[in-house]
């Protein structure tokens, strides 16, 4: 075990993109062979607004792995933090760190993405994709990832978490978000085991229909345990889903620009278009 939390500790950079890259390339392969549903759109042209604000995210993690340095050092001398006042094996705390941080930096936010007005403004983008697929799981507006990576931070700092554990636990969200997000066909009978304890591909699609409620269900990314405690977890056929959301331009799905700047036309689309939906979605 050691072995493994030192090899984690010690996490490059290029180490971290291979694994990003590499998840997207069979997730990729993977809708090719066995699609949940049959596109009839350009992949690469689909591809192109997600992997530039992956891109963004990329940087923003980077930025943010830089200024958090000092707040590990500080975590690891004054002991602070809730694993720091107990004594558990090693891979009891790294679950207990990774269900902490699946709970504070996925659950939580992205419930507050969706009810709090400013936060769903940006939060939007993710959801204005009219084709869900592994690259969706990517289509993060700037600062809809900067919100994330704040209760991240948040996070680790309660619960006092060494880099290693937040790093396993960077492994283990990018791997989830890129299964849950894939247009990939699974076994019915696999895909609802599976979400009986993880967030599986079927789950989080209703999460992606563009009515409500369904919008409002399934915001975990690793474990299903946080929708089904606090009521929001659904689970039923994926036939009737449609994908997007119909306050913005379908025909801009991948029009970067249209979407960089939709956080900010929200409000003119809201006073012209949809004067009910701020206080549905918020």
């Amino acid at each position: 075990m050691d072995a493994f939390i030192d090899f984690f500790a010690h996490l490059t950079s290029i180490q971290k993109l291979i694994w990003i890259v590499g998840l997207l390339m069979v997730f990729w392969l993977l809708e090719g062979v066995y699609p949940l549903r049959k596109f009839n759109y350009g992949k690469w042209e689909h591809a192109r607004p997600n992997l530039i604000l992956l891109a963004t995210s990329i940087a923003i993690n980077v930025l943010f792995g830089l200024a958090t340095v000092g707040i590990f050092h500080w975590l690891e001398i004054s002991k602070f933090g809730l694993l720091n006042l107990i004594d558990w094996p090693v891979w009891i705390e790294l679950i207990v760190a990774i269900m902490v941080l699946d709970f504070m930096a996925q659950y939580v936010v992205h419930f507050m993405l969706h009810k709090v007005k400013f936060m769903w403004r940006f939060h939007m983008v993710h959801h204005s994709d009219t084709h869900v697929d592994v690259t969706s799981g990517t289509r993060h507006h700037p600062i809809d990832y900067l919100i994330r990576e704040i209760f991240a931070l948040f996070a680790i700092v309660i619960a006092g978490l060494p880099l290693a554990y937040y790093l396993v636990y960077r492994v283990m969200t990018i791997l989830f978000t890129y299964f849950s997000h894939a247009n990939i066909r699974l076994p019915h009978a696999l895909d609802k085991a599976i979400s009986l304890v993880f967030i599986s591909p079927n789950t989080h699609k209703f999460h992606h229909h563009h009515e409500m409620p369904w919008t409002d269900t399934n915001y975990g990314n690793i474990f299903s345990l946080w929708d089904r405690v606090f009521g929001t977890f659904v689970y039923h056929d994926t036939k009737n889903i449609v994908y997007g959301l119909d306050i913005l331009d379908k025909e801009k799905a991948n029009d970067i620009g249209y979407q960089m700047k939709v956080p900010f036309l929200y409000q003119k689309v809201h006073t012209d278009t949809q004067p009910d939906m701020v206080s549905e979605k918020g």
